[in-house]
């Protein structure tokens, strides 16, 4: 037997798959490729995760491209984070190409040009159907970590939440949290204090600064109403393929915070809304997270952790994670222990830095006879990628050179109409698109505190009015004292003119004029 018949054998045996499963390409010995050597990725451990890697211009984006469509077609709905804007092409079918019709005939099937059923979704300023999500539904625990807050700061947003709950104050976008921060260090202070204890005006300080700084990377578009049902991204088209949903992400490559804000939130949210579905032999979603070093590049350690479990646990919902970068490195050692599908495309080495990433990125995957690893990731062409899969039973497959087949759909951008129709056509556009405003925290907060103002106000009119009577019948008081004082001096007698007028008095005067005159 030569050495590329035993390839295929070892090739064929180890992707062998007795349930459903997903094409990649075929595997190559050298620079040859072999023919109907299949390389697959079973259904059933789509769930357990995987990454995607490679440097720039190496065919990361047309792979992601090719599971999605493939997914689509096996009627498992997909999530992916558009943040080059090239993936939007998914709704248009491939113009298709001679090299395209070539690149098949060495993998061994013919090549097919389709559509996909997608959504495009947004939370920036892009068009495209709105995802939100209220600040009650991040909770104190999340929003905490995200904020990268002291244990002390964390409480102060879990007596926040707490407040809130206990007096029924929506809590649902950022300005209701702003409100709140204000209010319990000046109007409600003595108010919370008397309830929950006292809280340092320094700490909310420094609260509100991390909060101002989320909400200038447009955060404040972001966290409000209407809330995204996330069983919306689980949806079946009328011909049981799975709709692909495009997350619109092009103006937010400078904004990391927000980007890992939402992606922690909404892995959240899908982790509690989903139910178990243990062993389904299928994924219920997949979700692709393109440039995933945005994620971990400014996360915390406690944000780290909480991504850690969520990507542990999450596999047991049927949610698939899938990381693109351009190195393996981008993501934390012990999340990437849990990816189970690694598909890397060729590594550049132009410093001693760039071979040291090289060395650590060949040691993630299976040794091989037929490979000498680090040489050949430096060696591999457009389009193709070192692959290893998860099989049936969760063992690692052969590692292998893999030619992967090209995009069914349009390897561009839709034009401004296509994604307008799309847009158009949306059964949820019109659902999450509406600006609401209803009453919440803010609203609420600021009756409370005109109330309290109002009611100062009254207090201080009150405690003056009340002077001002004090005043008044303290200067009657003494009006009157003085009135009766004047009286009493004018009714009394002078003694000497009571003396002088007195009948006696005369009498003796007239008896000594009577003897002076005799």
């Amino acid at each position: 037997m030569s050495q590329q018949e035993e390839f295929y054998k070892y090739i064929t045996e180890g992707y062998q798959a007795k349930g459903d499963s997903i094409n990649l390409g075929a595997a190559m010995l050298g620079e040859q490729t072999i023919t109907n050597a299949i390389v697959k990725v079973p259904l059933k451990t789509l769930n357990r995760h995987g990454l995607i890697a490679g440097a720039t211009g190496t065919g990361k984006t047309k792979t992601l491209q090719v599971l999605a469509e493939n997914l689509s077609e096996k009627g498992i709905p997909v999530l992916l984070m558009d943040i080059k804007g090239d993936l939007s092409g998914l709704a248009q079918p491939s113009t298709g190409h001679p090299k395209i019709d070539e690149r098949h005939a060495k993998i061994g099937f013919s090549f097919e040009a389709k559509k996909f059923p997608i959504e495009v979704l947004t939370i920036s300023e892009q068009n495209g159907t709105r995802m939100r999500a209220t600040v009650s539904e991040f909770g104190p625990v999340l929003l905490s970590r995200i904020l990268d807050l002291t244990e002390t700061q964390s409480g102060i947003v879990a007596i926040i939440f707490k407040y809130c709950d206990d007096h029924k104050l929506p809590l649902l976008d950022i300005k209701d949290f702003k409100k709140l921060l204000q209010f319990v260090t000046n109007e409600g202070k003595e108010e919370i204090q008397n309830e929950y204890g006292r809280i340092s005006t320094a700490s909310t300080g420094a609260i509100l600064r991390k909060i101002i700084a989320i909400e200038q990377q447009g955060g404040d578009l972001f966290f409000g109403e209407k809330s995204f049902d996330v069983e919306d991204l689980v949806r079946i088209d009328e011909n049981g393929r799975g709709i692909i949903s495009v997350l619109r992400l092009t103006d937010i490559q400078d904004k990391p915070q927000l980007f890992s804000t939402f992606m922690l939130q909404l892995l959240a949210e899908v982790y509690e809304t989903f139910p178990e579905q243990g062993d389904a032999g299928r994924p219920e979603l997949i979700i692709f997270i393109d440039e995933a070093h945005l994620v971990f590049d400014q996360a915390s350690k406690a944000l780290l952790n909480q991504i850690e479990s969520i990507v542990k646990l999450i596999r047991s919902k049927g949610i698939g994670l899938y990381f693109v970068t351009q190195n393996p490195k981008d993501v934390p050692e012990d999340i990437l222990a849990q990816l189970g599908l690694k598909v890397q495309h060729a590594l550049r080495a132009f410093t001693a830095k760039d071979r040291k990433a090289i060395k650590l990125a060949a040691e993630n995957y299976p040794d091989s006879v037929y490979y000498d690893t680090k040489e050949v990731l430096t060696q591999l062409g457009i389009g193709e990628a070192f692959v290893s899969v998860l099989n049936e039973k969760g063992i690692p497959t052969p590692l292998a050179r893999t030619m992967l087949r090209a995009p069914m759909s349009r390897m561009d951008v839709l034009t401004n109409k296509e994604l307008q129709q799309v847009i158009d056509n949306s059964r949820l556009y019109h659902k999450y698109n509406q600006n609401l405003d209803r009453e919440s925290a803010y609203e609420m907060l600021n009756q409370k505190i005109e109330q309290i103002n109002k009611a100062e106000e009254k207090e201080i009119k009150d405690a003056a009015a009340k002077k001002e009577r004090e005043r008044k019948a303290k200067e009657e008081a003494r009006r009157t004292t003085s009135r009766s004082n004047s009286r009493r001096t004018s009714t009394r007698q002078n003694p000497i003119v009571k003396v002088l007028t007195s009948a006696t008095f005369i009498r003796s005067v007239f008896g000594i004029l009577k003897k002076v005159m005799k």
